[in-house]
């Protein structure tokens, strides 16, 4: 396939997340050209197409479109199996909104049918690839940490109001598990590698929740929230690392996330794997016994970019990849193994906790170049 200077990208799903992805994609990277959205309400797609300047369209006259060349799909949960099949039949590489499928044996046959088309396929979140994501990497990997022996992350959000403004999330592919974990899984699995094995005990003690949003039509009714809401879990890498992961979204406020790495030299704090502003601590074990329970908090520098909200990063990245032939960073086969991570959870569950063992596996993503290592250094550049 010959390279290209320009990728073109049509966008599938005029939804609430298709603002962010467009800022970006239609300021931030050279190596793409968004061109045009569809959704299955076409008078949506053109009030959103109207103000970025691209051209509104129905799904099946984007999928036929030869001149696109990338495939974004940003609609609900529950369809993401049919809409990337779709893509991939009709000769376009596709990057989906999570979560990747409803299921594995769902998102096996999407990674059959790209590997049999020769087509790229990839899947959010691509906030690994931010900078802080990228400054801790390179921190572990320096040794600074010493032996890393375990990790702990515990993560929040108040479903009282997400709830009633976020109606999806009471549907399939909306709760906890596949919505919410699939941003610290994919962190975790940047950071440490692959998963091994995990336990865990899921509830869902609320089954229906009262409209708190005042803008909502449904304001101050009654709804049903079938979805899980609580998962307590233990696992344990392929390199012997084990930690404990947690979410609680039946909480006060927001994101209020812990996420740390302990090791034999140091311990690291870490962001909210969900936003791609955040910053890097280390407490450093400097042997002095006067500090052993008031250590020196040290930020850590991040020379890299992508530190706001930079949804559609991993978009340009398979652009890139398809120049190059490489391996993009948000493969297909991170994205099948977080999910395969997830399910696994919920087999735990179902067997009283029992330890599951994970069978997929995948490959450290592609570090991003820092402005060190390259010269005339730009956000995009790190991306090649």
């Amino acid at each position: 396939m010959a390279k290209k200077d320009i990728y073109h990208v049509g966008i599938i799903g005029a939804g609430m997340i298709s603002g962010a992805y467009l800022d970006n994609m239609t300021s931030m990277f050279g190596i793409i050209s968004v061109d045009a959205i569809a959704n299955r309400n076409v008078a949506k797609a053109q009030k959103v197409a109207e103000k970025y300047g691209i051209r509104a369209c129905s799904i099946d006259e984007l999928l036929a479109d030869d001149s696109i060349d990338i495939v974004v799909n940003l609609t609900t949960p529950n369809v993401h199996e049919e809409m990337v099949t779709r893509i991939l039949n009709a000769g376009k590489h596709a990057y989906t909104e999570k979560c990747f499928a409803l299921n594995t044996e769902g998102a096996a046959r999407m990674c059959r049918l790209a590997d049999e088309k020769g087509l790229y396929l990839g899947c959010a979140p691509d906030s690994f690839m931010c900078g802080w994501a990228q400054t801790a990497k390179r921190v572990i990997e320096s040794g600074r940490l010493g032996t890393i022996t375990s990790f702990a992350i515990a993560g929040n959000r108040d479903n009282d109001r997400l709830l009633s403004a976020m109606d999806y999330a009471n549907k399939p592919g909306g709760g906890i598990i596949l919505d919410y974990s699939v941003y610290y899984l994919t962190m975790l699995v940047h950071l440490l590698g692959p998963v091994k094995r995990i336990s865990c005990n899921i509830k869902a003690p609320y089954p229906t929740h009262v409209n708190t949003y005042e803008l909502s039509p449904h304001y101050g009714e009654t709804f049903d929230s079938p979805n899980e809401s609580q998962f307590y879990s233990h696992m344990e890498l392929e390199n012997g690392i084990s930690g404990t992961f947690a979410i609680n979204s039946d909480s006060a406020f927001f994101d209020q996330t812990y996420f740390a790495i302990y090791g034999s030299k140091g311990i690291l704090y870490l962001g909210n794997p969900d936003w791609y502003n955040g910053d890097v601590y280390l407490y450093e074990n400097t042997a002095d016994f006067s500090k052993a329970f008031t250590p020196e908090r040290i930020h850590i520098d991040n020379p890299f970019g992508y530190n706001t909200n930079s949804r559609g990063v991993g978009v340009a990245d398979m652009a890139y990849a398809i120049r190059d032939g490489r391996e993009m960073r948000a493969s297909k086969e991170r994205c099948y193994h977080v999910l395969d991570v997830q399910e696994s959870m919920v087999k735990s569950h179902e067997q009283n906790s029992a330890f599951v063992e994970v069978e997929s596996t995948c490959t450290a993503s592609r570090p991003l170049a820092s402005p060190e290592e390259i010269d005339d250094w730009t956000p995009e550049r790190s991306l090649i």
